[in-house]
């Protein structure tokens, strides 16, 4: 029996460099999408998906995201001054979601450097990563379905999509043979590939269930464009002594680190809430979209 999946690891030092200048001093994982920053809706995954410590790799300038899982005494006492209990009960609930301790990437080396400083808090355990750049809105949490599989396979899994066209060209990609409906054994795996050489359709999402030896295949990993040390290649590296998989996730995945994926995300979260669709959809049906 595999070991249980307890931990989970969310690299957010990035600089956020797509969303300047809004994040020139708020972090990108902040980003409310409708009235919940990013970061919440993928620890609400994790912790949907039964996960119960969660390790925040955080950078300068990134504090906010510690207020906003913390107790806000002010806010609260304000509230309950007022009456407003059931604004008071969804603030307090943010700070109950799960036990969140924080670590400093002090240099953005890459997200292989930055999942490497979850190291002592993985210790000798199999643990998860989630990126708040992707937002998977699904019926069973994202990270749930491939919870599944590595309990099948006990190996690592990975979270992938179909993309279309170049588009796989801003994505890693896998080369896999399809072991069962939706669920890949991987050969081999490529960083980015130009649209010609892709091995596939299947592009890996920010969703990962990696065991601890990663980390030693992290620090054999040399730094590649950029100074980067990029996940990817010590995945490859891994990948020659032990057996990877793959989902494909059901779910709708948006980009919420680029601006279009940002919008459309906004607009389907915005659609899925009873208190905002009417109205909102009154409006888009009053635009003339004929620009």
């Amino acid at each position: 029996m595999p070991q249980k999946i307890r931990k989970a690891v969310f690299p957010a030092a990035g600089l956020g460099t797509r969303f300047l200048p809004a994040t020139k001093a708020m972090p990108k994982e902040m980003l409310p999408l409708v009235d919940k920053p990013l970061i919440q809706y993928v620890v609400e995954e994790a912790v949907a998906s039964g996960v119960e410590s969660l390790l925040i790799v955080t950078g300068r300038g990134k504090a906010a995201m510690e207020d906003h899982f913390d107790i806000s005494f002010e806010l609260e006492q304000l509230l309950r001054e007022r009456g407003k209990n059931e604004l008071l009960r969804e603030a307090r609930s943010v700070s109950e979601i799960a036990r969140i301790s924080y670590t400093r990437q002090r240099e953005a080396l890459g997200l292989g450097h930055a999942i490497y400083q979850g190291r002592d808090f993985v210790e000798s355990e199999p643990f998860a990563v989630l990126l708040a750049d992707d937002i998977v809105d699904a019926e069973k949490p994202a990270l749930r379905q491939m919870i599944d599989v590595y309990e099948k396979y006990d190996a690592p899994v990975l979270g992938t999509m179909r993309v279309e066209g170049e588009a796989i060209s801003r994505f890693g990609a896998i080369d896999a043979e399809e072991v069962e409906p939706g669920v890949y054994r991987i050969r081999d795996m490529v960083e980015k590939p130009k649209f010609e050489d892709a091995p596939s359709d299947l592009a890996i999402i920010g969703r990962y269930i990696l065991t601890p030896d990663i980390f030693t295949e992290i620090e054999r990993t040399k730094p590649g464009a950029g100074g980067e040390i990029q996940i990817t290649d010590a995945m490859r590296n891994l990948l020659q002594k032990r057996p990877f998989y793959a989902v494909r996730i059901e779910g709708a995945r948006h980009d919420a680190g680029d601006k279009l994926g940002f919008l459309i995300a906004t607009v389907e979260f915005a659609l899925k809430r009873p208190d905002l669709a009417p109205g909102f959809m009154e409006y888009l049906r009053s635009l003339k979209l004929n620009r």
